[in-house]
């Protein structure tokens, strides 16, 4: 049994997706309608990377939309910022020069993004550009291709070399759920890139696949209190594609907050991407 083998291996079964869906339920049920408070709706707000991935982006459209982030302690003083502004890497040094925003990262989806369908030495230099030009956290895709083809080793030195060349930045993992289906490619894929260097598993890109499912989300959250009872390690969450209302973020926060617990009700380990999510938020607050 090579290593790879041997690190899934210390991981339970995913499960069935007629399981997983169950248990899902159960919390939601349970859970789901009492977390729908002003007060969590606040820490939700905090915990937002605020994101435009558009084709059509402008130095301008992004400075508005990060004036609007600088703009918003003063119009919404009971309200935390967005946790991260979040753009193509074309724009990081856009971000950092118009940002004047306490304690509001910079993200950038760099590394081949949104398939990863790119030569490993342009990912290495994508990423670390980014970083050169102000990102504090790095959004990446992982190589799907590899995953399915069960190529462990080159996955994980992939990761390995994206990471070293995002130095001190967050690395974050987009796993593009929708495009891996099953739970148990979810669970293989998380356990990957976690034992290869990400400090965030991400749920999805927002483009080509479907988004972030109560489901994906669920697997991904059982893997990492897993490997948090292994290892002491703690890992982050992200969760993007199709998260646009309240409701959504709630929900999300439900099966994260029953499964990892209060410990990652923060920032530092729970991410909402989303383009419209804070609006509807601040609209839901009454403010």
């Amino acid at each position: 049994m090579d290593k790879y083998q041997e690190a899934l291996s210390k991981f339970k079964p995913a499960g069935n997706e007629v399981q997983i869906k169950e248990e899902v339920n159960k919390i939601l049920q349970i859970h789901e309608q009492e977390n729908f408070t002003a007060e969590i709706l606040t820490f939700l707000h905090g915990c937002i990377d605020i994101t435009s991935l558009s084709t059509t982006d402008t130095k301008e459209s992004i400075w508005t939309l990060v004036n609007y982030v600088n703009d918003f302690e003063g119009l919404h003083p009971n309200i935390p910022n967005v946790a991260a502004i979040c753009t193509y890497p074309i724009f990081t040094e856009t971000v950092k020069q118009a940002l004047t925003a306490q304690n509001v990262r910079i993200a950038a989806v760099a590394g081949g993004f949104p398939s990863s369908q790119t030569f490993e030495e342009v990912k290495i230099a994508e990423v670390a550009l980014s970083v050169m030009h102000g990102a504090d956290e790095i959004d990446t895709v992982l190589n799907i291709g590899l995953l399915l083809e069960e190529n462990y080793q080159e996955l994980a030195e992939n990761i390995q070399e994206i990471k070293a060349s995002a130095h001190e930045a967050t690395l974050k993992i987009i796993l593009e759920t929708g495009a891996l289906k099953s739970a148990n490619n979810i669970q293989r894929a998380t356990i990957i890139s976690i034992y290869s260097g990400a400090d965030f598993i991400k749920t999805s890109t927002g483009k080509e696949y479907e988004g972030a499912t109560s489901e994906s989300v669920y697997t991904i959250c059982q893997v990492i209190k897993q490997y948090y009872e292994l290892t002491g390690r703690q890992i982050g969450i992200k969760i993007a594609g199709g998260v646009r209302k309240a409701e959504d973020a709630v929900r999300y926060y439900t099966i994260v907050r029953n499964i990892l617990g209060e410990k990652w009700l923060d920032k530092a380990y729970f991410r909402i991407g989303a383009s419209n999510l804070a609006t509807d938020i601040v609209h839901r607050i009454g403010e």
